[in-house]
């Protein structure tokens, strides 16, 4: 009886442990900017990924490596989705816990999609809440055993888009109604990982669907020209690394291509890789062939990340 006692508190010790490495850390404790009381509500679907849509309350969830293996990177992961959802494990929980393997804290980023009827100006949301994203990692960065100058953004498709965002609109205009601590860090990422990413709002590149749901279906030049990220890339735009699949039916890999080629241009510390085939939305690209070494080149980058 003793001993059936003593495993089962060391079985709750180590689920209490495990729970602790992967806290969920609400966005907005407070008062949520642009935003709106609305009847809707979240909605969370799990066949073959976890899809979750219509977000009302932006978290963060924390995946810590073993302290005796954390480099002091951290990395925050939009999953992408088009804008309408988000494809929360495959391009998000999966992602955190390959980087976790190499020694890097990873942060999922549940942001809230410009289509919800919770939001005021639907555009200005995501931006709004990756920001606070990358300053609430600073903030606990101490407590993460996490350089506050190695923090990166990663994104997968309309998460790509929106990490180029932060990458390039990082020192945009803060909308907030009531500023805390926080909010008053650097939201400026150290390094930009894009995978996949829609980039361009301009026709005839652009991902109709992500643009549509972020900016509308007719928006004004002046919206389309300030979220084409590419338009946007100068000198101080952080090192970026870029994968993107010539056969992507999806996203055009033109999207990838006009970022390196404006990142080449203002002398930006980048890399691309540009596979044959892939097609669109694989994630860690698992059974498919030498595509699936992608995340081996991104660590060696990351590596070499001055």
């Amino acid at each position: 009886m003793k001993k059936s006692c003593f495993l089962n508190l060391c079985l709750l010790i180590t689920i209490n442990f495990c729970f602790s490495q992967e806290e969920v850390l609400p966005l907005w404790p407070d008062e949520i900017p642009n935003h709106k009381k609305s009847n809707e509500t979240e909605t969370q679907k799990n066949e073959a990924i976890l899809w979750i849509e219509n977000v009302q309350e932006p978290n963060l969830k924390v995946y810590l490596p073993a302290k005796q293996s954390a480099t002091g990177k951290a990395v925050v992961i939009c999953p992408g989705g088009g804008y309408q959802g988000l494809a929360y494990d495959w391009e998000g929980t999966d992602i955190a816990k390959w980087l976790n393997s190499k020694g890097i804290a990873a942060f999922v980023l549940k942001y809230r999609l410009p289509r919800s009827s919770s939001v005021i100006e639907g555009h200005k949301a995501p931006l709004q809440d990756v920001k606070r994203a990358i300053r609430m990692v600073r903030h606990y960065a101490e407590k993460w055993d996490i350089s506050t100058d190695q923090v990166g953004i990663m994104g997968f498709s309309a998460g790509g888009h929106l990490a180029s965002t932060l990458g390039t609109h990082y020192d945009a205009e803060d909308y907030f109604s009531k500023p805390d601590s926080i909010n008053i860090l650097r939201a400026k990422p150290d390094f930009i990982i894009l995978i996949y990413p829609v980039i361009t709002m301009k026709r005839p590149y652009t991902h109709e669907g992500s643009r549509n749901n972020l900016l509308g279906e007719n928006p004004d030049n002046q919206l389309i020209d300030y979220y084409s990220n590419e338009l946007h890339v100068n000198k101080n735009t952080p090192p970026t690394f870029i994968v993107h699949s010539t056969d992507d039916g999806g996203v055009p890999v033109q999207n990838g291509i006009l970022f390196y080629q404006a990142l080449q241009k203002e002398g930006v510390y980048s890399e691309m890789h540009i596979y044959p085939e892939g097609g669109h939305g694989y994630s860690l690209a698992i059974g498919k062939g030498y595509l699936q070494t992608w995340p081996d080149r991104l660590y060696d980058w990351l590596q070499n990340l001055k």
